[in-house]
């Protein structure tokens, strides 16, 4: 496989994916005000359908995750971008709540087939384990889709209202990410020895899947963390400027101190693909979820002049945890079942980012700027099960390592 196919693969699955982005899970922000009010329904009622649509998603991705390892990304990521024009489409003529909810779910349908998780999986059926800088570029480019979708949105909004705004995001599917994602590479054209496990026998692959006692655990605690680590950074997204104003900072401070948690994800994604990717991901999954809850400490301990610093932390270290939900068990369990296992590994991920903005609201309700504790201790939590892993996955190895001899086999 050449360098520029590989590349080519990147920006297309890249720039569908800042599609993908932009049209559910950035839609909300920008749109839930004028589609509440139009509909007839609280604002509430609109981010309940969003989590709802998450919940699906996270019902539907480990089959999704399933079939592109049998299929490939350009059976499955196609098929996403008709059921997100579908969901479009449906929320652009919906007259009330029954509308709405429908909507949503088909959009959720979409999401759990055709967000990070799917193009994750894509990549590695066509790499294997050489996936890594593929994934790290993925998410680079796709990490701009607030950055471009938030000023297209209102702009949108302003000039022709929120339906045609749905309308043109569904086009935007069908014109657009229909064809980048139909014109992925076949799987035919990926180097067999790239896929560890593709041609593999059966005791090889059980050898080095996550099948026994010691892999699984290994596999609920990145769970957990990846569940950790969204919740937060959900939960950031949706209260950041209230959040930075209980704790003193003005209006205009925390909308600029807000804006830069873009760039700053980009910067941590920038990082890891520049100096990280020479060390382990564990390495860089580490710092990522330390980030947090230093740039707390920091915050609630120096109070409002430290908010940008607070800001920059926590984006960063968002960033470089994208890439790691990715990259991470690619590295601790290998490219077979990727996608199934990647399915698997979000769900309670996508769970806590449903539930997130609605808990940390009642949080920030109850204890002010003193929640991001809570937020804080999540973070030392993940951190400290990312410095368990090696132990789990190396006993899982040395157990590999007895069946095999047991077997007889090298």
């Amino acid at each position: 496989m050449s360098q520029d196919r590989i590349v080519s693969t990147v920006f297309m699955l890249g720039s569908a994916q800042t599609i993908a982005w932009a049209s559910s899970y950035y839609l909300p922000a920008i749109l839930a005000t004028p589609i509440a009010r139009d509909l007839g329904v609280a604002t509430s009622s609109v981010f309940a359908a969003f989590s709802l649509a998450l919940l699906v998603s996270a019902l539907l991705s480990p089959f999704a995750g399933r079939s592109i390892d049998r299929w490939g990304g350009r059976k499955v990521l196609p098929c996403s971008n008709l059921i997100f024009g579908a969901g479009l489409t449906t929320l652009a003529l919906a007259q009330g709540p029954t509308g709405l909810i429908a909507a949503w779910i088909v959009i959720g349908i979409a999401m759990g087939s055709g967000l990070y998780e799917a193009a994750f999986a894509t990549l590695v059926r066509l790499y294997g384990r050489d996936a890594h800088n593929g994934i790290t570029g993925v998410t680079l480019i796709a990490g701009f889709a607030s950055t471009i979708g938030w000023p297209l949105s209102t702009l949108l909004e302003g000039q022709f209202g929120w339906r045609d705004t749905c309308l043109a995001r569904a086009g935007l599917h069908f014109i657009l990410g229909l064809p980048l994602n139909a014109f992925l590479p076949r799987i035919a054209l990926v180097t067999p020895a790239n896929v560890d496990g593709e041609h593999a026998s059966a005791g090889e692959v059980q050898a080095n899947s996550p099948s026994n006692t010691e892999n699984l655990l290994a596999a609920a605690m990145l769970a957990f963390v990846f569940a950790a680590t969204w919740f937060v950074s959900t939960a950031m997204a949706a209260h950041l400027p209230r959040l930075l104003m209980l704790q003193g900072v003005t209006l205009a401070v925390a909308v600029t101190a807000g804006a830069l948690v873009g760039p700053a994800q980009v910067g941590g994604g920038l990082l890891e693909f520049g100096l990280l990717r020479r060390v382990h991901p564990l390495l860089s999954a580490r710092l990522a979820a330390i980030a947090h809850p230093i740039g707390v400490l920091v915050f609630l301990t120096a109070g409002a002049p430290l908010a940008f610093a607070f800001v920059i932390l926590h984006g960063a270290g968002n960033g470089i945890l994208t890439i790691a939900i990715g990259t991470l068990p690619l590295a601790l369990f290998g490219p077979h079942d990727y996608g199934r296992r990647q399915g698997l590994l979000m769900v309670p991920a996508r769970i806590a980012q449903a539930l997130a903005p609605l808990l940390f609201g009642l949080c920030l309700d109850r204890w002010g700027g003193r929640a991001l504790w809570l937020s804080a201790a999540l973070g030392v939590l993940a951190f400290a099960l990312l410095l368990m892993l090696p132990r789990a996955i190396r006993h899982g190895e040395a157990v590999s390592q007895s069946n095999r001899s047991d077997n007889g086999t090298a």
